[in-house]
């Protein structure tokens, strides 16, 4: 509801409207910008990409002929240099001893311009991590590298609340809300249109504007047909490097400028409370991969085993619960949703009984203090439910009574442990106060098995997992 508000805001008011008031990702200062273009018609064969650290480094890479085998090879052997470099500015340091872990004090990210770049992306490392250097048609050593490390972005960037790689659109997306589609929301020089318009156009002018691919071309991977025909395919048959490489810079530059204004335009926003613990997160996997890769090697499976997938997918289930979570505690905007459907509520403190004392299970006499909330929100929590406020995150209770907009909350945890609250530690009369029942506390995972105690309805144990001819055989596709 509350985007939808805010999409209907950036219609009324031409321009999109802020649907959150601090940044939900981290913004690297250095990051690794990523535009790739493939060949249309060719699944996932590498056209182009524009690639570096900051707007004026880019590095054009180009594959003058994307059908051949070769080719695509040294281009991913270029690429591959490019990322091994910029790797290798991020140190490890190594664990102190075996029941602690690698380190790192900060690590890459990868910002490529849409859901369709992390695609390309997670193919391209499939169609390179089983690469062999010897044998037959044997590729540059770092290629194989090149191919481990896309395939970790890939999957970091599925994991919920991870910075690691990032597309410029979702990005945007998940801080302004526009007067346009989802699915127009997708092409990043739209979507710029109506966060900055330029000076005298409205958000749909600009959006409209954008739309245009002779002034602004596909943000890719996908080039535009009518440049396909007209210009890509006489230049590839010309067999004109320099002319190839002049067309198709043509089509990366616009994008890699609105990427770095994607940039600009996060890095503004104050971070929330709860981005740097997720970017330790991105760090220590990052530690924890670079280190594997160091000691052993072996690229990562075609395949997961079924416990593997099971505990991948209750992970993912767990750590988008508790993103939402912590989104919702860093930004009012956020906690404004689960206000709407009743899961949370806003209002200001009446009263406080600091000094109650009640008798638990165990036949003790603790403190139990009652805050008492005078709300206008649709409250919906039934007696029992367990609730906390962002302002106090550590200090939880349960809802006793809900009666005409006033709501009495039993606190039981975060005041400490004396008869009485230090003073400040509980909220105080005429305080505005948010409770909220949607808590990382309340996310629970299966109980699985181990991977040797596999059941045979789902295969049985794996056998662990050993790079095959055929993974180095698999087609590029």
């Amino acid at each position: 509801m509350i985007s939808a508000y805010a999409k209907a805001r950036a219609v009324a008011a031409g321009v999109a409207q802020p649907i959150a008031t601090v940044a939900h990702v981290h913004v690297s200062a250095r990051p690794l910008v990523f535009v790739p273009l493939s060949l249309a018609g060719e699944a996932n064969a590498p056209l182009a990409a524009l690639i570096g650290t900051s707007g004026s480094d880019g590095r054009l890479l180009v594959v003058p002929q994307p059908r051949d085998r070769a080719l695509r090879f040294a281009f991913a052997a270029s690429l591959a240099r490019v990322f091994v470099d910029y790797l290798e500015s991020f140190p490890v340091s190594p664990a102190p001893s075996d029941e602690e872990s690698p380190t790192a004090a900060d690590g890459p990210q990868l910002l490529v311009p849409n859901r369709a770049g992390l695609a390309f992306v997670r193919l391209l490392g499939r169609s390179t991590r089983f690469r062999r250097v010897t044998g037959p048609y044997p590729v540059d050593p770092s290629v194989p590298v090149l191919g481990r490390w896309l395939t970790w972005f890939a999957e970091r960037s599925e994991h919920p609340g991870s910075s690691t790689a990032l597309a410029a659109t979702e990005a945007l997306t998940l801080h302004w809300a526009t007067g346009q589609s989802a699915f127009e929301d997708n092409n990043l020089a739209a979507l710029l249109g109506w966060i900055a318009p330029p000076v005298g156009l409205s958000g749909a002018q600009a959006a409209r504007e954008a739309e245009d691919p002779l002034e602004w071309p596909p943000a890719g991977p996908t080039t535009d047909p009518t440049f396909d025909n007209e210009v890509l395919g006489p230049l590839i048959r010309g067999g004109s490097v320099s002319a190839l490489e002049k067309a198709l810079a043509s089509q990366l530059e616009p994008t890699w400028g609105l990427m770095w204004k994607a940039v600009s335009l996060l890095a503004a926003l104050p971070a929330g409370a709860s981005v740097a613990a997720r970017w330790e997160a991105d760090c220590s996997s990052y530690a924890g991969f670079s280190t594997y890769l160091a000691a052993e090697g072996l690229p990562q499976a075609r395949r997961d085993g079924a416990v593997a997938a099971a505990r991948r997918l209750a992970q993912l289930e767990r750590a988008q619960a508790s993103y939402d979570v912590a989104r919702s505690f860093d930004d009012p905007l956020v906690m404004a949703g689960y206000r709407v459907t009743g899961e949370a509520f806003a209002g200001t403190v009446l009263s406080v009984d600091a000094t109650r004392r009640v008798t638990n299970d165990k036949g003790n006499l603790v403190t139990r203090p009652l805050v008492l909330v005078q709300s206008a929100d649709p409250v919906h929590l039934a007696p029992g439910t367990t609730v906390a406020a962002p302002a106090r995150p550590k200090q939880s209770g349960s809802v006793l009574d809900v009666t005409s907009g006033l709501v009495t909350i039993e606190l039981d945890k975060g005041f400490g442990r004396g008869k009485t609250p230090a003073p400040g530690v509980l909220p105080s009369v005429g305080e505005a106060i948010t409770y909220s029942s949607v808590l990382a506390s309340a996310i629970r995972g299966p109980a699985l098995p181990a991977a040797d105690e596999t059941p045979w309805t789902h295969g049985g144990p794996p056998e662990p997992y050993v790079p095959s001819d055929d993974d180095a055989g698999e087609v590029w596709e």
